[in-house]
């Protein structure tokens, strides 16, 4: 039985050198492991008081504030991925193929800049108070707090669910749907009764990809001062040395997540859909919009004017004042050449690693290899707070050299974001032809060569999706960086985090924008090429 669909294991002379690929393997999957062992075992030797200072009434309160939080972004998410997904797949709307692009664009907009720019614009005395201001109105309510943070994860994050039902919509076939037409069911009818329960695979993946960045996320609930467990695990870690309590405190938040993960299992394990026979490709048959035209094109402006115009706009703005003022925006060149710096080595390593994992899960399938790939995901359903934290420990504890180097830096990123290039790596490894390989070990070629010659060549589109994908998500990574970077090794990030906390709005926004160009790259490398259904 084989892990993925494709996966076949290569006959005994041709294969590689297994003990070699299996101990790389089993390597970069222990270390993604680190920072939760780490956790366990000093969670497991805190004393009576360390666990009472974790458990306290504010614990209750954090737990309900998170949960709540990422219940409430996970069902707004797909209450806007779910129409847009239809309108711009299904539907005749115009300049469908400009509207797919434009709807996932928001990926690239970090959360924490998003609620810098919502502040500015939505908070007290910020640029809405002062258009409604001539209009007699004094003040607006506040953008602080549940609503607040709601908002700007919501809009940052419905991409992720986006994508998901974009790829299931394009993998289903539309003769179910033409089948329940022709018993009468209007377009609608069809769609909802029909293509959504098809569907929900791709929504609980998405889902679970909403709310596992919802919990980790940082950035956004500090500025919008709506507490969390990251924000709490963070303040503790910079006033307090009890690393016991902070630990107890850390392993609350992966209970959590742990319990996210066992709800989408559950959800997902019987959930199993299967084409009777191969069937044949076949185009859509597009739903007229009609009367329905504007007011789609009109609720995707707003979606997308909010999302994306407001913060650009804000930083726009701010920049613009801030080169009237005569603003030098010191330290900005450098912090851009370190954040390029930074995410390429942590895309660089992060492939590495992934390579010979990849390799067994899907030239290796078995017991071993499948808990090589589970293992492998455990840094990715951490957040980046927990790992910085358990890593800031763990080397001065175990490997004092590296404590806040650029080798921990990096290795953090490698942990938080394996899976991202694993997942790449693995869609194009089952699509290259076991017989090449074989072809050339028979000519007498090693296994290192023949994976240069033949294997490498042919993922290369994986690798370069799994490099762009740890590059975007690096460049936007905060609580790691503030955490982990070494002194005077500002990034684009942290450079943003304290000049907003400083109140130097215009030099946050210049910042900003140099953040939101570096990571518009990866997307567009990542994205650019979806041509979707139809052209």
């Amino acid at each position: 039985m084989t892990l993925f669909p494709g996966a076949v294991a290569l006959p005994a002379r041709f294969r590689v050198n297994v003990p070699a690929i299996w101990i790389l393997a089993i390597a970069g999957a222990a270390a993604a492991c680190i920072p939760l062992v780490y956790l366990v075992v000093r969670a497991a030797d805190a004393d009576a008081e360390a666990w009472s200072k974790g458990l306290t009434d504010g614990t209750a309160r954090l737990l309900l504030n998170t949960a709540g939080l990422t219940v409430a972004v996970t069902g707004a998410s797909a209450a806007l991925a779910l129409p847009i997904a239809y309108l711009t797949e299904r539907t005749d709307l115009p300049l469908a193929r400009w509207w797919r692009s434009i709807t996932i664009m928001p990926l690239a907009v970090p959360s924490y800049v998003g609620a810098f720019a919502f502040i500015i614009a939505l908070g007290p005395n910020g640029s809405l108070q002062d258009l409604l201001a001539p209009l007699g109105v004094e003040s607006i309510p506040e953008i602080y707090g549940f609503f607040g943070a709601w908002l700007t994860l919501t809009l940052f994050t419905f991409p992720y669910l986006l994508i998901v039902i974009r790829a299931g919509l394009r993998d289903l076939d539309p003769g179910i749907e033409e089948a329940a037409r022709t018993l009468g069911q209007s377009a609608w009818g069809a769609f909802w009764r029909v293509t959504v329960p098809q569907l929900r695979i791709p929504l609980a993946t998405g889902s679970l990809l909403v709310a596992l960045y919802v919990i980790s996320d940082f950035g956004a609930v500090s500025m919008m001062r709506f507490d969390t467990f990251t924000r709490a695990i963070y303040v503790r870690i910079g006033t307090s040395f009890d690393r016991s309590s902070i630990a107890v405190l850390c392993l609350i938040l992966v209970a959590l997540v742990a319990v996210v993960l066992l709800v989408d299992w559950s959800q997902r394990r019987n959930a199993q859909y299967h084409r009777l026979g191969s069937g044949a490709a076949k185009m859509p048959r597009l739903v007229s919009l009609r009367r329905y035209r504007w007011p789609a094109l009109l609720g995707l402006s707003l979606v997308c004017g909010v999302a994306l115009l407001v913060p650009v706009g804000v930083l726009f703005h701010w920049l613009s004042i801030g080169l009237q003022g005569g603003e030098s925006f010191p330290g900005i060149w450098s912090a851009a050449l370190n954040s390029v710096y930074a995410s390429a080595l942590a895309g660089a390593a992060t492939v590495a690693v992934s390579i010979p994992i990849a390799i067994v899960v899907v030239r290796r399938p078995g017991f071993l290899s499948r808990l090589v790939d589970r293992a492998s995901y455990v840094g990715y359903a951490l957040p980046g707070v927990v790992v910085a934290f358990a890593l800031i420990f763990f080397t001065l504890r175990v490997t004092p050299g590296i404590y806040q180097t650029i080798i921990t830096l990096v290795f953090a990123y490698a942990v938080l974001f394996l899976p991202q290039a694993i997942s790449g790596l693995r869609t194009s490894l089952v699509r290259v032809q076991p017989g090449l390989e074989e072809a050339s070990r028979s000519l007498s070629r090693t296994p290192w060569q023949t994976f240069c010659s033949v294997t490498l060549p042919l993922i290369a589109p994986g690798v370069m999706a799994g490099f762009a994908l740890v590059f975007l998500t690096t460049m936007k990574e905060l609580p790691a960086t503030l955490l982990l970077a070494p002194i005077e090794f500002d990034t684009l990030a942290t450079s943003l985090w304290g000049h907003q906390e400083d109140v130097f709005f215009a030099r946050a926004a210049a910042n900003g924008l140099l953040l939101l160009g570096c990571a518009a790259l990866p997307m567009i490398i990542l994205f650019g090429n979806d041509r979707g259904l139809r052209n």
